[in-house]
């Protein structure tokens, strides 16, 4: 039975190593000199004017919860359209479900105002 895991243990084990590799020579081998520009604050290309520890306005953080939730009903799209066939009705009812929730919530908050941006 472990020896099933096998390939995906040494398919691991290259990836990591091939990965560490390579950082270590963009390390070893790449130019590092360094100066007053290259070692200034970066902010757009101005000099930074304000506290970069300023709080940022609710909607945002409103704006990019909704965008992960509403986006992360793809991840579930995929594996059901796949498996359509084999699930057959039920499953095809569940997701009918599932996305009657995610619509519901859709126009609520539509109806709220939460995806308008001033």
């Amino acid at each position: 039975m472990l020896e099933n895991y096998l390939p995906v243990l040494l398919f691991m084990i290259v990836g990591l190593t091939i990965g560490v590799v390579m950082i270590v020579l963009g390390f070893v081998l790449a130019p590092s000199r360094p100066d007053s520009e290259k070692l200034s604050p970066y902010e757009c290309g101005f000099e930074a004017f304000e506290d970069s520890r300023m709080k940022f306005d609710v909607r945002y953080y409103l704006v990019a919860i909704l965008f992960i939730i509403f986006d992360l009903e793809i991840a579930f799209l995929f594996p059901w359209g796949v498996v359509l066939e084999e699930i057959g009705l039920f499953g095809y009812m569940a997701m009918a479900i599932f996305l009657g929730i995610l619509v519901i919530g859709f126009i609520y908050e539509w109806k709220k105002g939460a995806l308008e941006w001033e």
